[in-house]
């Protein structure tokens, strides 16, 4: 048994027992983080589960409930997290884009669970400048923050942290829980990890691993994008074009010292790999630092959970674990999100609640990340406000699908021109099969450009079946469906919102 956690077994014993009705009341704690693919989820299956990942998450997913149709709102990582404090659209809550503020004025579920008895905490990438309102207890990262000996931000100012900030955000997490919390009240505790952001930059005791092992390569990986329109063929975030060897790869000048890359820097200077082989190569690399981060991820998740379970936390604290947005893994070609097709539309979603979800247990509905606040309030017996747009998906944790639930979504991307990635800006519908795209402004032709898919005959999204006459009455379904949520989530009308 850790020191840690005898020192808090030893104040549990000193302590008084908490009040019946803090006791009713679940403690949350809510494990986010950036970049994260569904696709590097061990539990998800697909081509790279036999890498054996993410062991701890899947032991999560394994005591609990994995979500398959979990998607943003808007995939960027500032706006993703504006979504999830407010339970807002990002046209509601303001924050569009990663560039400018965010009202931290505005309503959000912690300010409201503060109210209700909560004690709330948040330690990690919050991407959201400001002062934090609604937590009793912040420590956050200054914009993306670094992997390296990070800086955090609190009420009492910055201060400079030593260690691989994975480490470092689970240390801070930790010592919350067991010397710095109100036992006497339940809690809700936001963990959000900085990785596995670019540039993927993983903690020293990982770089040997899946060192001689050759990670499978998409279908997709040289993508020409002939079947979709100008916004797939003029983005800037491929393998071959955009990624870069020494600022992402850390093969160049800045690393040519350094031991950690030793391998590839003499690797490259030897072979030079160009065409084709230099992708392939570029993609190795890039695959095997994604998923050494990824493992010190793993490597925090399996330490909260022994915690838990070591100090009898465990059976009524509810644990869920997502990421911020998709991610492209090769799909296509490409790394980074943005866009409204699946790998970065599609973020992963794990709850365990003892009790109360079934082990092993899968749900396929529609949710979304504007449902998140909605169901933190519901899990504390707490009504959400009338401004907030989501549902709160505890009853299909439970098992129990309400009849009414959604059967679309609505998407929108609204960070172009942008320094990053030129993906242009669009809006869309999606449904279980089929999914419609509007890119529109400017660089887009006429001002306005469709995609439509059928997810069910062409899950990679290769081609749109948008002028295919046997769709036509699919698209103009969606069509109608499209202007139908704009409506209901109050997007302006016309062009941009």
């Amino acid at each position: 048994m850790s020191i840690t956690v005898k020192k808090h077994l030893l104040k549990l014993s000193i302590v008084c027992t908490f009040s019946v009705s803090a006791a009713e009341k679940p403690n949350i704690i809510w494990i986010f983080s950036d970049d994260h693919s569904y696709q590097t989820i061990g539990a998800y299956g697909g081509r790279l589960q036999h890498l054996n990942m993410t062991p701890n998450i899947d032991r999560l997913a394994g005591q609990g409930m994995r979500f398959d149709r979990c998607y943003v709102s808007n995939s960027i990582c500032g706006p993703a997290r504006a979504v999830l404090l407010t339970g807002k659209h990002s046209h509601l809550n303001g924050k569009k884009d990663n560039k400018g503020g965010f009202d931290h004025d505005q309503m959000n579920f912690a300010k409201i669970l503060q109210k209700n008895g909560y004690q709330t905490a948040m330690i990690g990438k919050i991407h959201l400048n400001g002062a934090m309102q609604g937590f009793d207890y912040w420590d956050v990262l200054p914009g993306q923050g670094k992997y390296n000996n990070p800086d955090f931000i609190s009420a009492e100012g910055k201060e400079k942290n030593k260690g691989y900030v994975t480490d470092v955000i689970t240390d801070k997490t930790l010592k919350w829980l067991s010397d710095q919390r109100d036992q006497s009240k339940p809690f809700m505790l936001m963990m959000h990890h900085k990785a596995p952001h670019r540039n993927w930059a993983p903690a020293k005791r990982h770089m040997g691993k899946y060192a001689d092992i050759e990670i499978p390569e998409p279908p997709t990986l040289f993508d020409d994008y002939s079947g979709r329109g100008t916004a797939a063929k003029m983005q800037d975030m491929t393998i071959d074009k955009t990624m870069q060897l020494n600022a992402d790869l850390k093969c160049g000048k800045w690393y040519k010292n350094n031991k950690q890359y030793a391998a590839r820097n003499a690797y490259y200077a030897k072979h030079k790999p160009t065409g084709k082989d230099l992708v392939k190569w570029k993609y190795q690399l890039y695959m095997k630092d994604y998923l050494r981060c990824i493992w010190a991820v793993d490597e925090s998740v399996g330490r909260l959970m022994n915690y838990l379970d070591e100090t009898g936390l465990a059976k009524n604290t509810i644990v869920m674990y997502c990421s911020d947005q998709g991610f492209y893994m090769g799909e296509h070609g490409w790394f980074d999100k943005r866009f409204m097709y699946e790998e970065s539309y599609r973020t992963p979603l794990l709850v365990r609640w003892p009790e109360h979800v079934k082990p092993g247990s899968v749900n396929k509905d529609l949710v979304q990340n504007i449902d998140f606040a909605e169901t933190f309030l519901d899990l504390a017996g707490v009504n959400s406000p009338k401004e907030m747009q989501g549902e709160s998906i505890v009853p299909l944790m439970k098992g129990n699908t309400p009849a009414d639930w959604r059967s679309s979504l609505y998407y929108h991307y609204y960070e172009y021109p942008a320094f990053w990635h030129a993906v242009r800006r669009h809006e869309g519908v999606s449904e279980k099969r089929f999914k419609l795209i509007r890119f529109y402004g400017k660089d887009v032709p006429n001002g306005e450009e469709w995609e439509f898919f059928d997810l069910k005959n062409d899950p990679q999204e290769m081609k749109s079946e948008y002028s295919n006459s046997d769709y036509v009455d699919e698209v103009e379904r969606l069509k109608k469906e499209l202007h139908r949520l704009r409506e209901y989530y109050q997007v302006p009308a016309g062009g941009d919102a």
